[in-house]
């Protein structure tokens, strides 16, 4: 059994993906934990009910669509972190970096806490609220380095791994489940799950690209990796199910290919840049933008040279908050990358040690990272020495619109008609019944109408570039702000915090509090310390439990508690207070405050703490950021050449720059920014006004405030998606062959219309009588049965028949062929005909209900167990001259090749999916999974050819279990 239900997704705006699977016995996958700009906690109401019940996560994309509501689920969602959690390593650093950019971007991702929740704890909210807009208080947000330790939990996978999971502990047995990843291009480390569990076989498709990239490879149907195989493989062939996206289902790819996208994009760039233009591409900051960011990496590169080129004089930006952190993650994954990055990269390592310049595929030389809002201001006011401007092209995240630097850069270049922004993914139009209109989608909908017509502009090849001019039309700017609780907030906010920690500690007993954090907990609070008698705690005992259950452990500076609400505690919370008087004092307040860290232990002991375990380079990259960069008191910057006075100790890092060992003038060595020695300081590199926002850790609400903000500017169009298109569906899909198709994660309309095309296409491929393949079209909480349709009968078998029976191992698991005869008997036992129709009288006689209740008994007994006995000796030969001899289980030709070179055979590979074995011997293996042994002609004798012929068929069959 297994049936499948979205979250978040199917035939829906919105972009983000949830998905429920449940298989039988109550085993419970969810895969992806997505979310949408709107940063709505309403819409993982529905997760959250499920999660108590969830056995295994698995995450396919570091984006905010595939895993956003991440951290808000490890931090918010009792239980959640106790779920064993799945993804490859790029999916885990990657977007690690994503959230701590998104939480340190915006307010909304911390969720405001909704008006109900806070009217249930206290009346006075309720009394006192005009309107939600006005009290709408956050949620606290996750720390990163809380986000980091979230992420340490997952565990990493390879592609093509099969990995039995451990379930979570209050899962059911997962009795074999097995997961494998396979390569889903559209991200670095995306993910296209295949779920093996008993006869379901899963495979889960969603956003997935066919085509090979710049720095991805294309999906694995095929082979991947640049596998051009004519036929799907194996593992990802018929399976019982196969759940794909149909977000792209009517989109056709651009002529040419790549190569003609790439043109294009840089076609659109020179074109503004030649006029003194800034040219903004909105994009995420993690995943799609390391293809950006490469293409125009290499095309300065190239076209650094040329005199004529509008790009020599064009300064190149990636502005995102934590782009440090992923560009030094991205330079230790080539090997999940396209082999060309590889080449690259290999053929780049004599350069980077004879020169001492970097030249990698990710060492930028004209692509500068900016991190902070005054980095982007100054680049904005850059001119030349006459005053003009000069031309630019900032990547900003993030693709909506709705947060990160692509709105502070709009904002500053809308009121100029050089200036033009490019969209790299195709967006929903905001119609009627859209909850909320993003900027993003209200840009995209203006290109597509078009009302002021396309603005004349040509490319050096003689193609027509399509700028659509904004026309000075206004788009609506909501600004959100985060501000201090204080007043009436603040205590409504204490009442409904401990009302949720009173909730947690009833209802999760044992289960560490959730939401103690550094801005509301007290460390006496979460300690338990010994107490004294119950008479020597009467005096405070009420107002410290006030105290503790509304704020917990919170910075008591920040939230107003006078000196004699602290208590003893004032040692440790007020600075420069060294002395308490304890004199006439009962209980904890004799003692000295001291926060205790309570162990927790499980079945098998005390549980063990990742972080304590780190290795030197995980350890200085926990919270994303390279501590190793940070000024400290060993620090020799300034003291570099200076006499060292003879009581200061030695730096321990001054040795290995006095080796030359400074990384900084390696040309291998990971850096923040790409500041390299050949390479003059830019504007943006001035740190004379350098802003500190200040960050509120304690208690807050959400302040937003609408502008209305007037557009000049050009708007442009160029596919940077990476998602399938219409002509690959239609090819693979008939090829994967799926028994049952279910199309998610798109609108409905593309959604309707692609189900139509592949219920034709997968018709054609069905039996003779034109019987059609199952296709589900769901919406969002509808369950779709998608169980395999298998017919299972129970027998019995006897005694004899059980002792004939001859046992063969494949793979750990037992087979044996039955040639038996049919036979049924009734559960009754036939009784002597006097003894039993005299009873029966005398019963019906006597008590005619006792003979009623006897007549049900026998109807349910009535259905016969049918049983298998041995064959008659006359129907032996008849039944074995039938009987035809079947191979059963499956033989990798890898594996048979190391079989073979065990025994002292040469095996290799030659060519496409055949093994060449003494030279003699061809092993291939057909789309069916039929095995073909071939023996051709050589210079050794006929003998040798002959006995490695049979050398191979025996190893074939021994890895086979052969019934007859």
């Amino acid at each position: 059994m297994f049936t499948f239900v979205s979250l978040q997704g199917a035939q829906s705006d919105s972009r983000a993906s949830q998905s429920l699977l449940e298989f039988d016995g109550g085993v419970k996958v969810l895969i992806d934990v997505g979310w949408d700009e709107s940063f709505d906690v309403s819409k993982l109401k529905e997760l959250e009910k499920h999660v108590p019940t969830l056995s295994i996560i698995l995450l396919t994309h570091a984006t905010v669509a595939h895993l956003a509501a991440f951290a808000h689920c490890c931090k918010h969602i009792p239980l959640f972190t106790r779920i064993p959690i799945y993804a490859t390593q790029p999916v885990r650093d990657l977007g690690r970096t994503l959230l701590q950019d998104l939480y340190t971007s915006t307010p909304l991702a911390s969720t405001v806490i909704p008006p109900t929740s806070l009217s249930e704890a206290s009346y006075s909210f309720s009394e006192s609220i005009s309107t939600p807009q006005d009290h709408q208080i956050l949620l606290q947000p996750p720390t990163s380095k809380e986000i980091a330790e979230y992420f340490l939990l997952i565990h990493v996978l390879k592609y093509s791994q099969p990995h039995e999971p451990l379930p979570s502990p209050f899962s059911p047995p997962l009795n074999g489940l097995t997961i494998t990843a396979y390569n889903a291009g559209h991200t670095l480390g995306g993910t296209i799950w295949h779920i093996q569990y008993g006869l379901e076989s899963v495979v889960y498709a969603v956003d997935w690209n066919q085509a090979k990239e710049n720095v991805l490879a294309g999906a694995a149907w095929l082979g991947g990796a640049g596998a051009g195989g004519a036929e799907v493989v194996e593992q990802l062939r018929k399976p019982s199910a196969l759940i794909c996206s149909s977000r792209g289902g009517e989109r056709t790819a651009l002529p040419g290919g790549k190569a003609k996208r790439d043109e294009l994009l840089l076609d659109m760039i020179k074109s503004a840049a030649s006029k003194g233009g800034i040219v903004l591409i909105p994009t995420d900051s993690s995943a799609r933008v390391l293809e950006l960011a490469y293409l125009l990496e290499h095309a300065w590169r190239s076209e650094n040279a040329d005199d004529d080129s509008p790009l020599r004089t064009t300064k190149l930006y990636l502005a995102s908050k934590n782009i440090g952190a992923t560009m030094r993650y991205t330079k230790a994954m080539f090997e999940w990358m396209d082999d060309s990055i590889v080449r690259e990269f290999e053929a780049n390592a004599t350069v980077q040690t004879k020169d001492g310049t970097a030249a990698g595929p990710f060492d930028f030389k004209h692509l500068r990272l900016l991190q902070r809002k005054g980095q982007i201001d100054r680049v904005l006011n850059e001119t030349d020495n006459l005053g003009r401007s000069v031309g630019k092209v900032i990547l900003a995240s993030d693709t909506s619109l709705e947060w990160g630097f692509s709105r502070d850069v709009l904002r500053k270049i809308a009121d100029d008609s050089r200036n033009l922004v490019i969209l790299t993914e195709r967006l929903v139009s905001p119609g009627s019944d859209t909850e909320k209109v993003g900027l993003a989608r209200t840009l995209w909908s203006w290109w597509e109408e078009r009302k002021y017509g396309l603005a004349a502009e040509t490319a050096k090849n003689g193609q027509d570039l399509e700028q659509v001019p904004a026309g000075g039309r206004t788009v609506e700017l909501r600004e959100s702000k985060r501000v201090a609780l204080e007043g009436s907030d603040l205590s409504v906010y204490q009442q409904w915090l401990a009302t949720q920690r009173q909730l947690q500690t009833t209802t999760q007993s044992g289960i560490a509090n959730s939401l103690e954090t550094s801005a509301d907990v007290v460390d006496d609070a979460s300690s338990d310390s010994s107490s004294d008698s119950e008479d020597s705690e009467t005096e405070q005992q009420g107002k410290a439990l006030n105290i503790s259950a509304t704020m917990g452990q919170a910075n008591r500076k920040k939230i107003g508690l006078s000196d004699e609400d602290l208590g003893i505690n004032i040692l440790i919370r007020r600075k420069g207070v060294y002395d308490y008087d304890v004199r006439g004092k009962k209980g904890r307040e004799k003692m000295f405050p001291m926060a205790i860290r309570r162990k927790r232990n499980d079945d098998f002991g005390e549980l063990i703490r990742p972080e304590d375990f780190l290795r030197a380079e995980e350890r200085d990259e926990i919270d994303g950021q390279d501590m190793r960069q940070q000024p400290n008191k060993y620090d020799t910057k300034d003291t570099l050449g200076k006499k060292r006075k003879w009581d200061d100790v030695a730096a321990p890092n001054e040795r290995r720059m006095s080796n030359g060992g400074n990384k900084r003038h390696n040309g291998r060595g990971t850096r923040d920014s790409p500041d390299l020695a050949d390479m003059l300081p830019g504007v943006e590199d001035d740190p004379s006004d350098d802003e500190a926002d200040e960050e509120i850790t304690g208690p807050s609400r959400l302040e937003q405030k609408n502008e209305l903000l007037s557009l000049n500017v050009r708007l442009a169009f160029v596919d940077f998606a990476g998602l399938h298109d219409k002509r690959s569906l239609h090819m693979l899909i008939p090829l994967i062959q799926p028994r049952k198709l279910i199309l998610v994660g798109g609108m409905k309309d593309e959604t309707l219309s692609l189900a139509n095309d592949c219920r034709k296409l997968l018709t054609a491929l069905g039996s003779s009588d034109n019987s059609a393949i199952d296709v589900y079209t769901p919406e969002i909480g509808t369950v779709v049965d998608a169980s395999v349709d298998t017919n299972a009968w129970a027998v019995k078998l006897t005694d004899a028949l059980v002792k004939r029976l001859i046992w063969q191992n494949v793979k750990g698991l037992s087979i044996a062929t039955i040639t038996a005869r049919l036979e049924s008997m009734s559960n009754n036992v036939p009784e002597p005909d006097g003894e039993g129709s005299n009873k029966k009288q005398k019963l019906l006689k006597d008590d005619p209900e006792e003979a009623e209740m006897s007549n049900d008994l026998e109807l349910a007994r009535a259905p016969e167990m049918p049983i298998l006995d041995v064959l008659p000796s006359n129907m032996v030969s008849a039944t074995r001259s039938v009987a035809q001899p079947l191979q059963v289980g499956d033989l990798r030709l890898a594996d048979l090749r190391k079989i073979m070179q065990s025994s002292g055979h040469t095996a290799e590979f030659r060519g496409e999916g055949t093994l060449l074995i003494d030279s003699t011997v061809t092993v291939r293996k057909t789309a069916t999974g039929r095995i073909e042994v071939e023996s051709i002609d050589s210079p050794l004798g006929a003998m040798q050819r002959g006995s490695t012929f049979y050398a191979v068929k025996s190893k074939i069959y021994e890895g086979l279990a052969v019934v007859k």
